[in-house]
């Protein structure tokens, strides 16, 4: 009898709640594992809830024991609105050039237009908690209020930087503002300041923090002092920092040591936090130590790294290399000239980088997106181009932040004009229908059991089959 009401019991128990804890998932590789996730939607069809958002945050959703949490910061009057593409500011600067104007009056002019300086604006930054069954808002935050630390491209926004959660706490990072931990009801369980340090051409920030064991990771590449650093999770103290000093090779461009990457956790025979920086990755063990480096990388990462399948994944940049490294490197493994593989690198591809998506790896392949809507297949464990095809079926060209994501034997891709391209997953390229809502977006979404969660620039979306 006592073995039969301990079984009906263990019945009775809720289950676990699906955890999307952090920019692009558990493993940063978002990979839905419910049947029952949608492939089709819109504005209307298959959305659970709706829920809006006031202000601007490209920040990502992440959720724990039934609750979303994300960030946004709203302005006090008018604020520079955002606008799809990445070259509109250089085709300014070169119209500009074309009238006979000098740089120093081009970069004023583009600074005018398109960057939001901190005296311009007057910010309030939230923390909000919304009920993931029903789309309500439980409970918002208001965290800081003030100038923001630097300025922002327009596109960009003033919390970009992704939460990250360990199931019982939330951890905000607003890059070279601060560091905010609450607990699941809002309550403030320490903050701490960080330098307002400089981004090149006053762009904004957008590197999310990460969890180590019982570290709050951060990676800071700036104009003045590059670092990475550690904080005790449950008191907000610093544990170390370690300074760096990375670049992009003489020549390649200009001096500029600004980064916008997430670090990755990479858990092999040892676990190390691998952080990809201008012209340079480099490798840390658990107190920021460096384990070890490779060259190669774009003078502005954007693109964060991943592992599947037991090997590293290294999108280093708008037309550098997809570099694929094996466990257990030390000291320097870059690739000598025309060389593609080495000891540890597994293999290259010399412009399989990107400018902004992140790829994501599924049943096998690599999935690379860039920002204009041409998307790459490689097999990941040979390196084989299995095909490079715009999505766009008239051929035409994009607009691509988000990064794509994967389940159900479909690759997905979210464009900034709010239509998801929906790709059958495999070696040979299908375009099966395209989702549309109508609505800016640059936020990756977050996969929670059988809902796909979908920020836009006015809207979070719970998507789920009726």
């Amino acid at each position: 009898m006592y073995i039969f009401v301990a079984i009906l019991w263990a019945l009775a128990l809720p289950a676990a709640n699906p955890d999307w804890p952090q920019f692009r998932g558990p493993d940063l590789n978002p990979v839905g594992a419910s049947a029952s996730l949608p492939d089709h939607w819109s504005k209307t069809e298959n959305v659970e809830w709706t829920a809006d958002i006031p202000g601007r945050g490209w920040s990502s959703p992440i959720v724990t024991g039934g609750k979303v949490f994300l960030t946004t910061a709203t302005t006090e009057g008018k604020s520079k609105p955002p606008q799809i593409g990445t070259e509109y500011s250089n085709e300014y600067a070169a119209e500009l050039m074309k009238q006979g104007l000098k740089m120093p009056e081009v970069l004023a002019k583009v600074t005018e237009r398109d960057i939001e300086l901190p005296n311009e604006v007057m910010l309030h930054y939230w923390l909000y908690c919304v009920d993931l069954k029903t789309g309500s808002v439980d409970w918002k935050k208001e965290f800081f209020a003030g100038h923001p630390p630097g300025g922002r491209h327009r596109k960009n926004s003033f919390t970009s930087e992704t939460p990250v959660t360990d199931g019982q706490s939330v951890y905000v990072y607003v890059a070279n503002l601060g560091l905010w931990a609450f607990d699941l009801k809002g309550k403030q369980l320490w903050t701490e300041k960080l330098e307002a340090n400089p981004i090149y051409l006053d762009f904004g920030t957008g590197g999310s923090p990460v969890l180590a064991e019982n570290q709050l990771v951060i990676l800071s590449d700036n104009e003045k002092q590059q670092f990475i650093a550690a904080y005790d999770k449950k008191s907000g103290k610093r544990l170390w920092r370690t300074d760096r000093d990375l670049k992009a090779p003489k020549g390649a461009g200009p001096d500029a040591r600004s980064g916008w990457t997430t670090p990755f956790v990479w858990k092999n025979t040892r676990t190390e936090i691998v952080t990809v920086g201008p012209g340079v990755l480099v490798s840390y063990d658990l107190n920021g130590k460096e384990l070890w480096r490779m060259s190669g990388m774009s003078l502005a990462p954007i693109p964060s790294p991943f592992a599947y399948g037991g090997w590293l994944y290294v999108d280093a940049g708008r037309g550098r290399p997809m570099f694929v490294v094996k466990p257990g490197a030390s000291g320097d493994i870059s690739l000598k000239p025309e060389e593609r593989s080495n000891e540890f690198v597994a293999w290259s591809d010399p412009k399989g980088g990107t400018y902004l998506p992140t790829p994501v790896a599924y049943d096998g392949g690599i999935y690379v997106l860039n920002e204009v809507g041409v998307l790459t297949r490689f097999d990941a464990k040979t390196g084989q181009q299995s095909y490079k095809t715009r999505l766009m079926s008239d051929g035409g060209a994009g607009a691509f932040t988000s990064s794509p994501w994967a389940y159900n034997g479909k690759v997905f891709c979210l464009s900034e004009e709010g239509k998801t391209y929906v790709i059958a997953a495999g070696d040979k390229f299908e375009l099966l229908h395209v989702n549309s809502q109508d609505e800016m977006a640059q936020a990756t979404p977050a996969i929670v059991g059988d809902r796909l969660l979908v920020r836009t620039e006015t809207k979070l979306y719970s998507i789920r089959k009726h």
